[in-house]
Order: C-alpha cells, then structure tokens, then sequence
C-alpha cells in the first residue's frame, strides 16, 4: 500500500466502488452500507448527518469508515488503512462505536486518549437469517400486524425508554424530553407493531432497509405480553417485509448474556455471526 494512503470523505459520485467494497462481506458492513447509501440526505430529526471517510491508495478504495450517526471499519480493511482512518475517527465530543470486537478495541484506544468516557461499553453477538433459513410464525389469535402511526407516538416513547432502562443506557429523554420525542417521531416510518386489545404490545424498527440486508433495533415487548409469542410474532412481520423486498438477510443483535433472546432469534432460524462491542460515550 506504501505512502500514498490518504483518508478524505467520501463523495457521492463515489457510491459505486464503496457499495463494491462492502458488498464483499454485506453482513458485517451493513451499518456502512446504510451509511453510504443515505450520503448527502438529510437526517430525520434527532439523528445526525452521516459522515463517511475513505482510505485511497493510487487511487483505488481499500477502507471506509462511517463516523456518524456510528463508528464503524468496513470488514477486512487492511491494517494500513485501518491505522490511517482510526486518528480521524476520535473528534467528536459524543458519539457511539458499534462495530467488530478487534477493531473497536483500537478505535476506543484512540478515542478515549481524547479525553472521552465510556457510558456504555458492552459486548454483543449479531445474529443474521436469509430467506430460506427463516423459520417465521404467526401472530397470537387477535393481533394486529401494522405499520406505527403518529397516535402510537406516547406507547413508542415509552417503549423506547424503558428498553433503555432495561439495558442500564442513560435516558435521554430527562434531559430533552421535546428532543427525545421528535427522535422517536422521526422513526415512525420504520416501526412495526403489534395491536392486541387496541393497544401496541410489541414494537421493532427496520433502521437499514439495504438490498444487502435490514437491520433491525428497538426490539420491544411490552412486559405482560412477553412470553405469549408476540415478539416472535412480531420479528417475523419484520423479516417477511424485508424478504418480500428481496432484502439478501435480516440481521439483529443481542447483549451477550441474554440467553432469552438468543434462543427466541435462533428458534426463527438466525445464526451467531460476529461479535460486537457497543461503545457510548462523552
């Protein structure tokens, strides 16, 4: 690779050979190939506007690294290209890693030498399922499967903060609480829930709708509905969508130690493939 790496932000025009290079291992690079995708669009309220940096060497792609709305190495990134994008990944004052166990561990490094502290830091295990390993079920008799609505907005807000209350993350809605509702407003087009007795008891969010894949988050069933099969109901709403949009897989995670969930998702037919490590921090 020698000297002539250089990082610099991606641009729009240069779609084509990112999606190329991700596309080499889609799974582990879904977080940068919604990163790519979404270049030069404007964030719904509450989120950030993605930035994405390229390592170049004579003019080839050898590297991506997304540095908002997460921090994230494309897979299989060469060493050089890994330690010419870390140094450009630890400005921000506040932010999120969220990416493999190894290179977390050396963009953290770098990061925390900033000054910066950890409010989360957890190990995840990611778990993916393709069309014709999915085992989906129905929704419990009397449910209802549908798209979020604005008059969901109150259930979802809560939903959203007790899953992070659950998960011992800091609850951003006791220092913006306006803020925190226009985020959760923002996501609504993504939102699947369930209706049961007129009222929403599970909710999840398709967060990246890509051809190489979805990714799902705030995977949320209300507490005395859970264990009556509409989480697993409600996972597998989500992946028929995404397979009907011949999505290539549909990909979650889970805290590690959450021996629950990984038996719900692998009772669907997803599969353990990578460890992560989630990393908020200020």
């Amino acid at each position: 690779m020698g000297s002539g790496l250089k990082v610099r932000p991606l641009r729009r025009g240069e779609r084509e050979p990112a999606l190329a290079l991700l596309s080499r291992d889609p799974a582990s690079n879904l977080i940068l190939v919604d990163a790519v995708l979404r270049l030069g669009q404007s964030p719904v309220p509450g989120e950030m506007r993605t930035r994405v940096l390229a390592a170049w060497a004579e003019g080839e792609l050898e590297a991506l690294a997304s540095v908002q709305p997460a921090i994230a190495i494309s897979a299989g990134a060469p060493d050089e290209a890994v330690e010419a994008l870390v140094p450009h990944l630890a400005g921000g004052v506040t932010g999120l890693v969220k990416t493999r166990e190894d290179e977390a561990a050396r963009i953290w490094e770098r990061v925390r030498s900033h000054g910066r502290r950890a409010l989360l830091d957890r190990t995840e295990i990611a778990f993916a399922v393709q069309p014709g390993e999915a085992r989906l079920v129905d929704p419990p008799p009397g449910t209802r499967t549908r798209g979020a609505v604005p008059e969901d907005l109150d259930a979802l807000v809560e939903a959203a903060r007790a899953s992070l209350r659950e998960e011992d993350r800091p609850d951003p809605f006791e220092g913006d609480v306006e803020g925190f509702r226009r985020w959760v407003a923002g996501r609504l087009g993504r939102a699947q829930v369930l209706e049961y007795e007129g009222a929403p008891r599970f909710a999840g969010y398709a967060d990246v709708r890509a051809a190489q894949g979805w990714l799902l988050q705030g995977v949320y069933t209300w507490p005395d509905f859970r264990r009556r099969g509409f989480a697993a109901a409600g996972v597998s709403s989500l992946c028929r969508a995404a397979f009907a949009e011949r999505a290539d897989h549909v990909q979650l995670a889970v805290v590690e130690g959450n021996v629950a969930g990984e038996a719900l998702y692998s009772s669907l037919g997803f599969r353990a493939f990578e460890r992560l490590r989630t990393i908020l921090f200020t």
